[in-house]
């Protein structure tokens, strides 16, 4: 099978299989057929605004059928989407816009751009011919946006064209699987998941925000193939009353792969006793694809607490503040080379990338390697806590706290002490009432006693995003500027 720019996979497969399932939203299935008219209609929509070869275009849209509708309308122009939270804050969204320099915003009223061209949701292209569109290919296939550690909003522009070859297997499985994205599509690991199954011929199901229960009948209803979350909706539906577990029906499933955040022991291996070794994996790596690795629960048995090893001919080192490479076992900064080598695979808009002299480059994330050279990480270096002379991670402190039955969700930060220079501060959201001295007695067991949050905070409110994501950074700084 040659090489297709997007816009022509999506084409050929309309062609082929005309009435096959592509997409599902809330109850609601669209053809290949019906989204290859879409979104050839939106692409005259979007031309007839001067978006063409080469532009950015901005869509603050909600997961949804316009959301992937304005994807391929992109792609068919050559243009280059560049997605955005429906409900990030209309500040924050126009210092992306600068960056980004987009020829249209979709999805936000003309008042809050007004120097740019934009279209709010429901844009009505249904009077366009939704005939085939010259083949164009799109440079850059997505720009996403980050805040990475710094807080501070970046652009990251993926360096993949947008073009593949629909036969390529996804996540181990021949095309036409099918799969669940639960995540907002604005992320990128939604994103590819999406896209690629769709270029794939398979079909997707989408859920507008994720809910634990709903999502294990999504995918008993659709027998669907695969299944990827974050740690924090692995969390949800291990929480879910046993009862409910105990009915799900996840045969169908040959693959759940938690990403994006870190996934606490204990949960990975409840999930792994749940469905078996060999269908739960687990990746790691960031929207600049500068590296990344993958376990399987099978390795991950052998291996626990590992990410597993570098993929796809990236190599991967970890270092210390000299950028001295250090040993098996050693905690530091880890590095990643990209098989290209450096600036291959990204470029940032608003940000410098953190390299070495010789090109080695990292997200920022910390940890080691074993004698195998399976990663195992710690934290980001951003988010690390000194007390008295200790490193704490609140990664692990997160995950022990968010064993408890009655907690939702949480955040650990280092707030500042005259003595021991800083001291754990957990922000718990339970969901049901518990203390300070309940809190305290769930983690003896599970924590070393320096590791135990020294204040807690009780709040009402989901501290983590879909992405599965804290801002660490800015609660502090919330807590700090209080004092």
């Amino acid at each position: 099978m040659p090489i297709l720019s997007y816009g022509r996979a999506l084409t050929n497969k309309a062609a082929e299989e005309p009435d096959a399932i592509a997409f599902v939203h809330e109850g609601k299935e669209t053809s290949f057929a019906k989204l290859e008219a879409l979104s050839n209609q939106r692409a005259r929509a979007f031309a007839g605004m001067d978006v063409g070869e080469g532009d950015f275009v901005t869509l603050a849209l909600p997961n949804g059928l316009e959301f992937v509708e304005s994807l391929f309308a992109c792609w068919k122009l050559g243009a280059t989407p560049q997605p955005v939270s429906a409900r990030l804050p209309l500040n924050e969204r126009q210092a992306i816009i600068e960056l980004a320099d987009p020829k249209l915003v979709v999805g936000v009223a003309p008042e809050d751009h007004p120097e740019r061209a934009t279209r709010l949701p429901g844009l009505d292209a249904s009077t366009e011919d939704s005939g085939p569109l010259p083949d164009r290919l799109s440079k850059f296939r997505m720009a996403i946006c980050s805040g990475g550690s710094t807080g501070r909003p970046k652009v990251v522009v993926d360096h993949i064209p947008g073009q593949i070859d629909p036969e390529l297997p996804f996540q181990g499985q021949p095309p036409g699987a099918s799969i669940l994205v639960p995540g907002p599509l604005y992320h990128s690991g939604p994103l590819i998941n999406c896209l690629t199954i769709l270029l794939g011929g398979g079909k997707v199901v989408a859920m507008t925000r994720f809910d634990a229960k709903e999502a294990l009948e999504l995918i008993a209803s659709h027998r669907l193939d695969l299944a990827i979350f974050v740690p924090t909706m692995l969390l949800r539906i291990w929480k879910l009353p046993e009862e409910v577990r105990a009915a799900a029906d996840l045969t169908s499933l040959r693959r759940v792969v938690s990403s994006s955040a870190s996934l606490p022991d204990w949960l990975q291996r409840e999930w792994i006793e749940w469905i078996g070794p060999e269908r739960v994996w687990e990746a790691y790596g960031g929207s600049e694809r500068i590296g990344g690795t993958l376990i399987s629960g099978t390795e991950w048995l052998k291996k626990p607490g590992s990410v597993g090893c570098a993929t796809e001919g990236r190599k991967l080192r970890v270092l210390d503040p000299e950028l001295n490479e250090l040993g098996p076992g050693e905690i530091g900064d880890v590095y990643f080379m990209p098989p290209g080598g450096p600036g291959s695979t990204y470029h940032y808009l608003g940000a410098e990338p953190r390299r070495t002299p010789d090109g080695w480059e990292t997200l920022g994330d910390m940890g080691y390697l074993d004698d195998d050279d399976f990663l195992f990480l710690v934290d980001r270096r951003t988010d690390l806590i000194i007390s008295g002379g200790a490193n704490i991670y609140p990664a692990e402190v997160e995950g022990a706290i968010e064993a408890h039955p009655a907690v939702r969700s949480c955040a650990v930060i280092g707030l500042p002490d005259e003595d021991l220079g800083a001291i754990v501060h957990a922000i718990v959201d339970a969901v049901t009432p518990v203390d300070d001295t309940g809190m305290r007695a769930h983690l003896e067991d599970r924590l070393v006693r320096y590791k135990v949050p020294r204040s807690f905070e009780f709040v009402n409110e989901i501290l983590k995003d879909d992405s599965g994501k804290v801002r660490r950074r800015a609660l502090r700084a919330a807590r700090v500027n209080e004092d």
